[in-house]
């Protein structure tokens, strides 16, 4: 005999969360919302299983909110895995990020999507944001980056591209040059001139590393401005999560995407962040 007695009430079915009244109609609505999250057919069990869940966790905010910052962090695990076997090494995401974009594996733009979903879940690891810091339609961007990303870095290995991977992820010059080519044709933020963020001047900025990136580009740095090159990425990890405008924090992210680029094939010493 079943010692449990069933339950005096009826099972509550689950309803809109309020903050969702402005997304959708209706919970079939959601389905049109993520309909272009389509799941690569050559991913592994991993790989798929994660990036499912994160779709399915956007379709599902429309009963809690939360389920769209989550369906990010979540992407982020499939991200990581294929980075790692696409680049044959390990590390930090935002390395691999960094090393994808430079190796031509991904373009800047995708790159800096990428590390801004890397950098909410950094906030959210320090509580620096909460697990409402994202909305469904926000959420949604972020995720296709990653779905994107994935497609990009399932496609078979070019033979330059395997050197590459062979050599512990070096970056071809080409990659850096794209994202040069890139940051040239890019507007710098309007409203953003004579601002800063934590005492460091958003033009300064961008001209010291600008100018350290043709360097490298046109015969490579010297040891003073590979350290200089470090302590402006430094500048730049602490100014990007301030700004909470669109456009600049994305034309921040994609010059230190270039930074990080540029910097990569040179080791910090203990000195090099230390201005």
């Amino acid at each position: 005999m079943n010692p449990l007695s069933p339950p005096s009430d009826p099972l509550l079915l689950p309803v809109r969360d309020p903050r969702a009244r402005d997304l959708v109609l209706d919970y079939a609505d959601m389905h049109a919302l993520v309909a272009e999250l389509v799941l690569p057919g050559d991913a592994s069990m991993y790989v798929m299983s994660a990036m499912e869940t994160s779709r399915e966790l956007i379709r599902h905010s429309y009963y809690r909110y939360e389920f769209a910052t989550v369906a990010v962090t979540h992407s982020l695990f499939a991200l990581e895995h294929v980075l790692a076997e696409r680049l044959a090494t390990n590390g930090p995401l935002h390395v691999l990020i960094q090393r994808a974009a430079g190796a031509g594996l991904i373009t800047a733009g995708l790159a800096a999507e990428l590390d801004r979903a890397r950098l909410l879940r950094d906030k959210l690891t320090q509580g620096a944001e909460s697990s409402a810091a994202v909305r469904p339609l926000g959420a949604v961007a972020l995720v296709r980056a990653v779905f994107d990303a994935v497609s990009l870095l399932l496609r078979p290995l070019s033979t330059a591209e395997a050197t590459a991977a062979d050599a512990g992820g070096a970056q071809p010059e080409g990659g850096l040059a794209r994202l040069w080519e890139d940051h040239l044709r890019a507007l710098f933020p309007d409203g953003f001139r004579g601002v800063d963020f934590d005492g460091v001047d958003l033009v300064l900025l961008d001209a010291d590393v600008a100018g350290l990136v043709h360097t490298e580009l046109k015969g490579g740095l010297d040891d003073s401005g590979i350290a200089y090159l470090w302590g402006r990425i430094a500048d730049l990890d602490k100014i990007v999560p301030l700004i909470n405008e669109e456009y600049c924090a994305s034309y921040f992210t994609k010059l230190r995407t270039m930074a990080q680029v540029a910097a990569a094939p040179y080791i910090p010493t203990a000195t090099d962040h230390g201005g």
